[in-house]
């Protein structure tokens, strides 16, 4: 009896060393995946500052602290201090915003909005929402969020700002270029749901094609538009990428796949170390051969201006038509952040987008090939001189 219960006492003791040993390995393990504090910072850089800093406040602040928002706001200083307006840390609940924002459905007022020249601005209203609705315009200016100043908001605290509950209103200060001073307007809120594309046939053989935004429905809307089109008498196109703020760059690829031959380049991406990354479109070119025009504006931005870029650089016969566009030619990956769980996002800036010949379009924009400004009286009056000029040039256009 007692020869066995020495022998179940080391079987024990074996297993415990067992899981002992595991443990140990795993930890070691997991270590091994924390990222390592820099080494070999340039000289004056104390990383020291940030745990003097946090032991201060541990041993002197009056209040309670909140030791997980401390991490997060470490995160966004860290992201904030490289002063890049696309370079942002995502808390969860920003996350959830974020990837709201590419589905495409949420709830709020309906704008994409950006930092030019250190101002809060709207890149572009979108269609049907409450912001197109109340007559905000791309470049408009957004001096206060109800009674915040946004000059020294991010993005993401803006966007945070201004969604909200459908039913429910939010009030913007706006400015706007030819105004004498800045106005309110109350926008209610509502459930928003972007369009990614629409199609109508202009005149029997003009299809006029018009990309909201590029989000994960495009690709399928787009192919319902592409069988209107070839059930239709049209045989020219106007591509309407007005008020369009971009999205998945794989989204534009594959739209840019339909007006180019097999193996074209779209864009290149140039990254800090000097290293480019070259995408092409894969097919299937069934509008290579249709006479093409491109609607642009203030709103164009980012993927709609890659797309315009790379019609107009590789073939010869496209035109665009209307205004100078946005200048947003930055490329940004996000990355997961948090070992155990997701603790947020980081979207941060890592390459600039150029044209197939090597234009850089980042705070540079497209000027069109034919200029046409859209006035706030022809808004009014229901007129639209650059979808005009489209037609004309089209119709004058005698190829089948």
């Amino acid at each position: 009896m007692r020869n066995k219960s020495f022998k179940i006492g080391i079987l024990v003791v074996g297993i415990l060393l067992l899981i002992g040993v595991s443990l140990s390995i795993g930890f070691y393990l997991g270590l091994q995946q924390v990222p390592k504090p820099p080494e070999n910072l340039p000289s004056g850089v104390d990383l020291s500052v940030l745990w003097e800093v946090w032991d201060a406040l541990e041993k002197r602040f009056i209040g309670e602290l909140d030791y997980q928002n401390m991490i997060y706001g470490a995160a966004k200083g860290l992201a904030q201090s490289l002063n890049d307006p696309y370079t942002v840390f995502y808390t969860p609940e920003e996350s959830k915003m974020f990837l709201e924002d590419i589905s495409g459905s949420f709830e709020g007022v309906g704008m994409e909005i950006g930092i030019r020249d250190g101002q809060l601005t709207v890149i572009a209203p979108l269609e049907g929402t409450p912001a197109k609705r109340a007559g905000i315009l791309p470049g408009d200016k957004i001096i206060k969020i109800e009674d915040i100043y946004t000059r020294d908001l991010t993005i993401y605290e803006a966007v945070k700002m201004i969604r909200g509950e459908k039913g429910t209103t939010v009030k913007l200060t706006i400015f706007r270029e030819g105004w004498d001073e800045p106005k309110e307007i109350e926008i209610t809120r509502d459930v928003i749901n972007i369009p990614s594309v629409k199609v109508e046939i202009l005149d029997d053989n003009i299809a006029h094609l018009i990309i909201y935004q590029f989000n994960e429905n495009t690709t399928f809307q787009f192919i319902q538009a592409a069988q209107i089109i070839e059930n239709s008498n049209a045989k020219k196109i106007i591509l309407d990428l007005r008020n369009n703020p971009g999205g998945l760059l794989d989204k534009v690829q594959e739209i840019a796949g339909w007006f180019l031959e097999k193996g074209k380049v779209v864009a290149k991406a140039q990254y800090a170390d000097g290293t480019e990354e070259v995408y092409k479109v894969k097919g299937p070119a069934t509008f290579l051969n249709y006479p093409l025009v491109i609607l642009i504006n203030q709103g164009t931005a980012s993927g709609a201006e890659i797309l315009a870029a790379a019609l107009r650089e590789q073939r010869d016969d496209v035109k665009l038509i209307g205004e100078k566009t946005f200048g947003k030619g930055s490329v940004q990956e996000t990355v997961n952040i948090g070992r155990i769980k997701i603790e947020g996002l980081l979207k941060v800036t890592t390459a600039h987008w150029f044209t197939p010949k090597g234009r850089l379009i980042d705070k540079k924009g497209l000027e069109p090939d034919i200029k046409i400004e859209l006035t706030q009286e022809d808004i009014e009056q229901g007129k639209d001189p650059q979808l005009e000029k489209a037609k004309e040039i089209l119709s004058q256009i005698t190829k089948p």
